[in-house]
């Protein structure tokens, strides 16, 4: 097995998967693996999702380098040395009279504008809408309208949600990691599975939010911050 089969064997892909196939198989794999989603006390699990993330993480990096190399190939491919003597053949002289264009003119201009990767969604309305397994990872959502939505798996990493309203939104096993959810609301919001680790809920609501069943809570809270929060069970946190 050569190194490309293998990377390919690692994000668990057929070999000549397209980039979209590698990027998406990297941010599901990433997901399950991080080390964060592991208890702390599980040394030896924490030490094998760090192991398999650095390995998944090189594997894209390959695979995505080879696919750029491969682009630029087929969008510039290298004349022929005969090709080449045609055209200068067939190349009308230019007079001796006639000044030669400054270089910059010959230069092709372009219009290309940037396009901005990760917009601005503040206050946007997505309502009922479904974003199940979406990556919204970095995006502004702040005071954004996300009741009743589909969040379920969502990859949600550091993601701007400050004053955003997601009552009765579904985030089952949804990435919160780091996470801004200060003021938000999450009144009636399923959360069972979802992993809060690092995200800040300062005064935050959360009346009647499912967390888990009586006896466990099923949601992964490590360092999250939830000074002033309203509580499931109406209670305000100190």
């Amino acid at each position: 097995m050569n190194n490309l089969d293998q990377y390919y064997r690692l994000l668990e892909l057929e070999p000549g998967a397209s980039l979209e196939e590698v990027n998406q198989a990297y941010k599901d794999l990433a997901f399950i693996w991080h080390p964060d989603r592991i208890p702390e006390d599980n040394h030896r699990l924490r030490q094998k999702a760090e192991e398999k993330l650095k390995e998944i993480n090189l594997a894209r990096e390959q695979l995505r380098s080879l696919g750029k190399t491969t682009r630029v190939t087929r969008q510039r491919p290298q004349p022929s040395p005969q090709s080449a003597r045609t055209r200068t053949y067939h190349q009308p002289k230019r007079p001796y009279h006639q000044p030669k264009r400054p270089h910059y003119q010959s230069r092709p201009q372009t219009h290309y504008q940037s396009r901005t990767p990760h917009p601005d969604l503040s206050g946007a309305d997505f309502r009922g809408a479904n974003l199940k397994e979406k990556d919204l990872s970095g995006r502004n959502l702040s005071n954004a309208n996300l009741s009743q939505a589909n969040l379920s798996d969502a990859f949600l990493h550091k993601i701007n949600l400050q004053g955003a309203n997601l009552e009765g939104a579904n985030l089952f096993r949804a990435n919160l990691l780091q996470a801004n959810l200060r003021h938000a609301c999450l009144k009636n919001t399923n959360l069972i599975g979802a992993d809060l680790s690092g995200a800040d809920l300062t005064s935050a609501d959360l009346t009647g939010a499912k967390i888990g069943s009586k006896e466990r809570v099923l949601v992964k809270l490590t360092g999250t911050k939830l000074s002033g929060a309203v509580l499931p069970d109406g209670t305000i946190c100190d």
